[in-house]
């Protein structure tokens, strides 16, 4: 069975890069509010993305043979 950690890497990727420049963008507009909410879900998905990187080097370290894909 293979899991899609690259898939969900590059989709926590782009939700922290998204997350960030319309954080900025809301608080350079004044509002506070959104860009906290937005800053946020900015420090969760960077706590995926860590959580993605030890995932997929658990799985080279049990199996350094074996590639799981062309980014790996």
């Amino acid at each position: 069975m293979q899991s899609a950690l690259n898939l969900r890497l590059v989709l926590a990727t782009f939700g922290l890069v998204f997350c960030a420049v319309m954080g900025i963008l809301a608080y350079r507009a004044g509002y506070s509010l959104f860009a906290w909410l937005l800053g946020g879900i900015a420090l969760i998905t960077i706590i995926d993305i860590v959580v993605i990187l030890r995932r997929r080097a658990q799985r080279r370290k049990e199996n350094p043979n074996r590639r799981y894909s062309l980014f790996e």
